[in-house]
Formats: C-alpha cells, structure tokens, sequence
C-alpha cells in the first residue's frame, strides 16, 4: 500500500511541476515581443525611451529634453548628440528605433 501512496505523490508532483513549466513557457514569446518593440525617439515618452539597452532614466530624460530644446531627430545617428549616448549605444539599439 505505501509504494501505491508514493507512486500516486511522484505521479500528483509530476503534474503539478509540468503545469508551472508550461505557464513559465507561454510568458516568454510575450516578454520576447514586448522587448523587440521599435520605438520612435521622436514621439516616445522617457518610460519608452528608457526601456531601451544602455538607456536608464537619466538619459531618457535627457533625449527628451534634446528633442524639446533643438527639435526632432532627423535620423537615429543623431541620438549620439545627447549627452552621454554615443554611438555604440545607439547601434546596440538600431534595430529598435526610428525617427518615422
């Protein structure tokens, strides 16, 4: 009788480990998309902004205030003009930004 109790408890903790592996599955392609996510340094919000590699708050609020004092950017290069991005930040990023 007990080798049918500890089958039945393998069995039961078997079912239970792969239903949390599957849910831990299903919520990466959506963090993988969320991530990829491109965004226009002309129109995005220090919160997008920041989401980018390299690119805390500080310099988030700094590309805002760039593009509030000398106007939009006209290409990604030209994020390199804020202080304290320069260019391997900016093609660390290429893929994820644009100025349309």
């Amino acid at each position: 009788m007990k080798t049918h109790a500890s089958i039945f408890a393998v069995i039961a903790l078997l079912f239970s480990l792969s239903a949390f592996s599957g849910h831990a599955f299903a919520e990466q392609p959506q963090q993988a998309v969320e991530s990829a996510a491109t965004i226009n340094i002309n129109t995005a919000s220090a919160n997008e902004l920041a989401q980018l590699d390299g690119i805390g708050e500080t310099k988030a609020l700094a590309i805002v205030a760039d593009r509030q004092a000398n106007g939009p950017f006209e290409s990604t290069a030209d994020l390199a003009r804020v202080r304290g991005i320069g260019e391997a930040t900016v093609a660390k990023n290429s893929e994820r930004i644009t100025t349309n």
